[in-house]
C-alpha cells in the first residue's frame, strides 16, 4: 500500500478512535495496530470495521485494529505522523446514527436476522467476558513474555526467508559464492537475538532497556568458552533466548534494588555496574546451565512428540489453537517456537498450529453457503476470507464463528484433522517445520522446512490445509447450526448495507 494510502487510512482511524487527544501509545504486530487508549468510550467500533482497509478489532489490554500484513506497518507510521502533526485531528462528532449502522433509524422488523454488526457486538462481548475470566497473574505475565518477542517477528520472517533462499541455491548448485554471502545475512540476526531480548525484557518490565541487552549480551560472547560452570565449559549461546530472558529479569531486579538503596548522587555509576556485574556473573554460573537444560528439554520433547504421537499431537494441537487465539494466549508460545528456530533451524510445531486457520476457512466458506439469505454476514465472510487464507483470522473469529457458536467449533474440528495430518506425516518421516514465526496459511509456504526437502515440505503442508478446509466445512455445513438458529440467521436481513 502507498504512503498516500497509509496516511488516507490513518486519517480515517484517527477520529473514530477518539482523536489525538485520546491516544497514550502506538505500536503494532505481525497484522494489529496496537493502541493505548486513555478513554475506550470514545471508540466508535462499528464505524471503525467499516472501513475498506479494516478487516477487524480486538479489545485487549490495548485497543487492535486488525489491518492485515500488508498495511499494519505503513498505516501505524502514518498515524505517529499525525499524532506528530500539529493539527491532529479530533475525535469524530457524536450525531444521530453514529452506530455504524446505515438505514437502522427505527425499530427492526420482528422476522428480521441479525446482521453482521450484531454478530461482531456479540463476539466482542464474548471476548471481554473470557478476558475478565482469565486475568489471572500467569496469564497476564505470559502476555508480557510474548509482548517481548512480538517486535521481533519481522526480523525472524525476513531472516528465514532468506535462509529459505539461500537453501534452495545450494541444493540446486546456483551462484555458491551468493550462498556463501547469505549464510551470515540470514544467521547474523539469530546469533544475536539474545540481546534483543534482554533489551526488550527490560523495556517490558520496566528497566533501563540497554542493561537488559548488556546482561544478556554475555550469553552470546564467544569469550564464555573459556569458563567453566558446573564441571564444564559453557558453550556460546547455551540457554538461548530463554536464558536471555532470565538474565534480563535478573538485571530488571537488580536495577531497581540498587536504585533503592544508593543516593541519587551516585545513581549514574554505581547502578548500571552492579547491574551488569551481578547480572553477567549470574548469567554466567547458574541462569546459562539451567536455560541450556530448558532449551534442551523443549527441543527433544517436540521432537518425541512428533516422532511418536504425531497423530494425537496434530489433534491436540490443531484443535486447541483456535480457544488460544480467542483468548490471547497464542503469543506466550513465541519463546518456544524461538528456542526451536535457534536449536534445530525451525519450528515444527507452528505448522500444525497454522492447521486451525484452515479449519477457520472452511467453516466460513459452510457459513456463507448456508446463510444464503443474510447478505450482512456473507459480505462480511467475503471480505475477511482472503484475509483468513493468508492466516489473518481474527476478523472470521470474532466477526462469525465466535459469536455463532457452534461454528467455532466446527472450525477446531477442522484445525483438529488438518493437524492431525501433518502429525502423522511428522511421525512417518516428513516432520514439516517453519524456519521462521509470524505467517500463517499460505503465507507460511516460503518458510517451510523439513528433512526431504521444500517441495516434500510443501506437499504435506499443502495437504494439510486441504483436510483443514474440508474437515471444517463438512463439520460446519452439516452440524454447524440447529434448526432455530438456521431459521433465525438465514431470514431476510434488517440492514443488508451493515457488514460489520
Amino acid at each position: 500500500m502507498s504512503d498516500e494510502k497509509n496516511h488516507a487510512v490513518a486519517g480515517a482511524i484517527l477520529p473514530l478512535v477518539g482523536g489525538a487527544a485520546n491516544i497514550r501509545s502506538v505500536a503494532h504486530c505481525m497484522t494489529r495496530l496496537r493502541l493505548g487508549l486513555a478513554d475506550r468510550s470514545l471508540v466508535d467500533t462499528e464505524a471503525l470495521r467499516a472501513l475498506p482497509a479494516v478487516l477487524g478489532t480486538v479489545e485487549d489490554d490495548t485497543y487492535q485494529i486488525v489491518l492485515g500484513p500488508a498495511a499494519v506497518a505503513g498505516v501505524t507510521a502514518q498515524l505517529r505522523r499525525l499524532l506528530e502533526s500539529p493539527g491532529a485531528p479530533a475525535a469524530a462528532a457524536g450525531e444521530d446514527g453514529a452506530d455504524g449502522r446505515e438505514g437502522a433509524g427505527g425499530r427492526a422488523e420482528p422476522q428480521a436476522a441479525p446482521t453482521a454488526g450484531d454478530l461482531a457486538g456479540r463476539g466482542d462481548r464474548i471476548r471481554a467476558q473470557a478476558r475478565a475470566r482469565n486475568a489471572t497473574p500467569v496469564k497476564l505475565a505470559l502476555r508480557r513474555i510474548a509482548d517481548i518477542f512480538v517486535p521481533l517477528i519481522p526480523a525472524l520472517i525476513g531472516c528465514g526467508i532468506v535462509a529459505g533462499l539461500s537453501g534452495a541455491l545450494a541444493n540446486l548448485g546456483w551462484a555458491p559464492a551468493l550462498v556463501t554471502a547469505l549464510g551470515p545475512v540470514s544467521s547474523g540476526f539469530m546469533s544475536l537475538i539474545a540481546v534483543f531480548v534482554g533489551y526488550n525484557t527490560a523495556k517490558e518490565f520496566g528497566g533501563t532497556p540497554v542493561l537488559g541487552g548488556a546482561v544478556a549480551s554475555v550469553i552470546v560472547y564467544a569469550g564464555v568458552a573459556k569458563v567453566e560452570a558446573f564441571g564444564h565449559h559453557l558453550t556460546p549461546g547455551q540457554g538461548g533466548v530463554v536464558g536471555a530472558l532470565l538474565a534480563a529479569l535478573l538485571a530488571v531486579h537488580l536495577e531497581r534494588w540498587t536504585r533503592r538503596l544508593l543516593p541519587a548522587a551516585l545513581d549514574v555509576l554505581v547502578t548500571p555496574t552492579v547491574t551488569v556485574l551481578l547480572g553477567g556473573l549470574a548469567a554466567l554460573f547458574g541462569l546459562m546451565f539451567v536455560a541450556g537444560e530448558i532449551s534442551t528439554a523443549i527441543g527433544h520433547a517436540a521432537t518425541w512428540l512428533l516422532a511418536h504421537g504425531g497423530l494425537f499431537a496434530g489433534l491436540v494441537l490443531g484443535g486447541l489453537f483456535l480457544p488460544l487465539v480467542m483468548l490471547g494466549l497464542h503469543q506466550a508460545l513465541i519463546p518456544i517456537h524461538t528456542t526451536l528456530i535457534q536449536q534445530q533451524g525451525s519450528t515444527v510445531l507452528l505448522p500444525i498450529l497454522a492447521m486451525a486457520g484452515a479449519g477457520q476457512v472452511g467453516c466460513a466458506v459452510a457459513v456463507y453457503l448456508r446463510l444464503r439469505h443474510n447478505a450482512s454476514i456473507r459480505a462480511t465472510i467475503r471480505s475477511a476470507l482472503p484475509a483468513g487464507l493468508l492466516g489473518v483470522g481474527e476478523p472470521l473469529v470474532y466477526g462469525v464463528t465466535l459469536p455463532l457458536g457452534r461454528p467455532f467449533v466446527t472450525a477446531c474440528i477442522g484445525g483438529a484433522a488438518g493437524g492431525a495430518f501433518v502429525g502423522v506425516a511428522g511421525q512417518l518421516g516428513s516432520a514439516v517445520g517453519s524456519t521462521a514465526i509470524g505467517p500463517s496459511g499460505w503465507a507460511l509456504f516460503p518458510l517451510l522446512a523439513g528433512p526431504q526437502g521444500l517441495l516434500a515440505s510443501a506437499a504435506v503442508y499443502g495437504g494439510g490445509l486441504l483436510t483443514g478446509y474440508l474437515a471444517g466445512f463438512l463439520a460446519t455445513y452439516f452440524f454447524g447450526f440447529t434448526r432455530e438458529t438456521l431459521a433465525e440467521y438465514n431470514a431476510p436481513a434488517a440492514s443488508a448495507g451493515s457488514s460489520g
